[in-house]
């Protein structure tokens, strides 16, 4: 179920790259860790590699039970483990009494399972339901967690593959020569603009609002009033004699 971790059967090179960090996938660790393989998934701390092992074990054992062999195998190893049981008696060979139904279970007999979990490493939540399509997840989080791994994972081996490193090197080849074509052709047109001849310059443009036939004259073109003699310097008759 799990994958293997630094063995002599892994052929993928992180020499002369630069990895970077990661976190640990099993689900409960959170661990940062510095990868050293490209296929390095979890941390190596010892507690976090004995709880991969124990989920790793239960997940061998549940896709064992869920087919028919598996069942009749099981059950087979049942019958043979009461026999055994039966003959041995009350006590065991050591003088010390056999464990009974009501001591209590140990190893993965004492943790309770569900029938189907989730398939994220360290995670024993049930999956949840789907009516389109069996799922394999317990939620949203651990199907990204693992889709990201894996399309990390994918890209890794894309990049290491000859003839994927040969197309991506004639792509590149090609955006340069179509990089450096625009460049020159920005060049030369910059050049044969600086040696055209100077264009003329426009005619000036005036303020249309401010023209001569606009333009207001100073001076009073009001009509004086005829019949007001303050206002009208023409000569008027002369008033009669003061008798």
């Amino acid at each position: 179920m799990g994958q293997v971790q630094h063995t002599k059967h892994c052929h993928v090179s992180a020499r002369g790259r630069r990895l970077g960090w990661r976190t640990c996938l099993r689900k409960g660790c959170g661990r940062r860790f510095k990868a050293r393989r490209q296929n390095q998934r979890y941390c190596q701390e010892l507690e976090c590699r004995k709880e991969l092992h124990r989920w790793q074990a239960a997940k061998r054992q549940q896709k064992r039970r869920a087919g028919a062999e598996g069942r009749r195998r099981h059950a087979e190893a049942e019958r043979q483990r009461r026999k055994r049981k039966a003959s041995a008696g009350e006590t065991s060979q050591e003088g010390q009494p056999a464990p009974t139904a009501a001591d209590p279970a140990r190893g993965h007999a004492a943790q309770k399972h569900p029938e189907v979990f989730c398939d994220r490493p360290g995670c024993y939540e049930p999956v949840r339901e789907s009516t389109c399509a069996p799922a394999s997840y317990c939620g949203d989080d651990c199907r990204a967690a693992m889709n990201q791994v894996r399309d990390r994972e994918r890209k890794c081996l894309r990049r290491n593959d000859p003839e994927v490193r040969n197309q991506r090197h004639l792509e590149y080849q090609a955006t340069s020569v179509k990089r450096r074509r625009r460049r020159v052709a920005a060049d030369n047109s910059t050049v044969s603009a600086s040696s055209a001849p100077p264009r003329p310059l426009p005619a000036a443009v005036f303020h249309s609002g401010f023209t001569d036939a606009w333009r207001l004259d100073f001076k009073d073109s009001r009509e004086p009033n005829r019949h007001d003699p303050q206002a009208n310097p023409s000569p008027r008759p002369r008033a009669p004699p003061a008798q």
